[in-house]
């Protein structure tokens, strides 16, 4: 053993008093979901005459602006997500102000297209238009939201049009590989763009979406004919994006609320502390066992599991997730592989000393060949982890996303703690007495 290993031994203790630090402090507080706290249930459904067809792209649509506009409340890990043809479910967990919510969640976004003359304003920042009144709501990079924190003097940018302009809008590509957006507008309004870009070329027209910057073009030449496109250094995500921004700013269909609901904790507090208890139960059993079953290298691992765990909820404090059901059964989930990796490192030493290998060649051996099945389970896992998440990103469930991110953030831990921890612990503390724990084999489990 060498002193990369007392390095590492330093490392791991910084890590884990962090992560101690955080999991105790109270600036990071565990975010619970809705079946664990309760929250606001509301149910909309499309107002319009049952004989009037309503689009699954324009549900799907109504169902990204609304999830767009609950997170701007800072609802953490909300559910939104279409019911049928018509109707679009929302779970808010935790929410503290109804009304603000239900008038969030119906009413018409605003689409602008301001004149800022020769200043382009950045992506996301929050302004004051001259249709708007009363107080500016704007989200955040964080994911707050804040209301009205524009000072009275400053500049109001005037309003050149409306989304309510524009007919129709796409991404593009041209033969080069640049993506850009290209628009349409009504023909009531085309000359009055006409003669508004043929006056003001050079300067920046820029639009808004409910008060904060999504893009910021330049007027290169007189759009005629009610036709034009937005270029800029677009991904295909990008142009997409911000086509679909332009086409639906408002909800495409118009909704109104079903039914509103307070919901209570689907567990309840005397759930949730048995479920609590039952966890550090199994949690001790698995420590036991592997105490029982290993001895020593079973103690070493223990405290690398340990460390797992602070080191898991710490990351679940800082980033912060939020636990529901789904989390918490991704992190058990890790936490079971967790003790197989280690398993699987104790299982070869134990046949490397059967062989009559040494103490030391045991330890080095066993970790070498045990990592190839730990990181091609672990990628495996870990791949999976991303399906999901793109599946619950795309299709609006959250629940899926909370189970893909504590998966993946356990796996992850798991092999820091296997590969680093435990490695680090074992070599330390029983290699630098290899000739003597060579003779205890019972110490060993073997």
């Amino acid at each position: 053993m060498d002193n990369r290993d007392y390095f590492w031994l330093v490392v791991i203790i910084i890590i884990l008093a962090a992560a101690g630090w955080v999991v105790q402090s109270p600036k990071y507080p565990i975010v619970r979901g809705l079946d664990l706290q309760g929250g606001l249930q509301v149910l909309l459904e499309a107002d319009l005459p049952s004989d009037q067809a309503v689009t699954p792209e324009q549900m799907d649509t109504a169902r990204q602006i609304i999830d767009q506009r609950v997170n701007a409340l800072g609802v953490a890990e909300p559910l939104v997500v279409t019911e049928g043809e018509r109707r679009i479910l929302v779970e808010l967990p935790g929410i503290n102000n109804p009304d603000e919510a239900i008038s969030l969640i119906q009413e018409t976004a605003l689409l602008e297209f301001i004149d800022t003359g020769s200043q382009p304003l950045p992506e996301g920042m929050c302004v004051r238009t001259s249709s708007h009144e009363g107080p500016v709501r704007c989200e955040l990079e964080s994911g707050k939201t804040i209301t009205d924190t524009i000072a009275s003097p400053a500049p109001t940018f005037e309003t050149v049009m409306t989304g309510a302009s524009l007919r129709t809008a796409e991404s593009q590509r041209d033969q080069l590989g640049n993506y850009s957006v290209s628009f349409e507008l009504y023909p009531d309004e085309a000359d009055f763009f006409a003669d508004y870009t043929r006056n003001h070329q050079g300067q920046f027209l820029t639009i808004v979406l409910d008060n904060q910057v999504i893009s910021s073009p330049r007027i290169n030449s007189a759009i005629e004919g009610g036709r034009g496109s937005i270029t800029g250094q677009f991904t295909l995500e990008e142009a997409r994006k911000l086509a679909l921004q332009l086409r639906f700013g408002s909800l495409p269909v118009p909704l109104r609320i079903e039914s509103t609901r307070q919901i209570g904790a689907t567990l309840g507090e005397i759930s949730i502390s048995s479920s609590i208890r039952a966890g550090v139960i199994g949690f001790a059993v698995v420590l036991l066992f592997m105490l029982v079953y290993y001895r020593l290298p079973g103690f070493l691992a223990d405290v690398a599991l340990i460390g797992y765990a602070l080191l898991n909820m710490a990351f679940f404090m800082l980033i912060p997730i939020t636990l529901t059901l789904p989390a918490i059964t991704g992190f058990l989930i890790s936490a079971g592989m967790a003790v197989d990796a280690n398993i699987l490192v104790f299982e070869r030493m134990k046949e490397e000393l059967r062989r009559g290998s040494s103490l030391r060649e045991a330890i080095l051996t066993g970790f070498d060949r045990a990592w190839t099945s730990i990181r091609d389970s672990n990628i495996a896992t870990l791949v999976i982890s991303f399906i999901l998440w793109i599946f619950g990103r795309n299709f609006g469930a959250s629940t899926v996303q909370g189970f893909a991110y504590t998966l993946a953030i356990g796996v992850l831990i798991s092999m820091f703690t296997a590969v680093f921890v435990t490695r680090t612990f074992v070599r330390i503390f029983m290699g630098r007495s290899s000739a003597k724990l060579q003779k205890m084999k019972w110490l060993l489990g073997v």
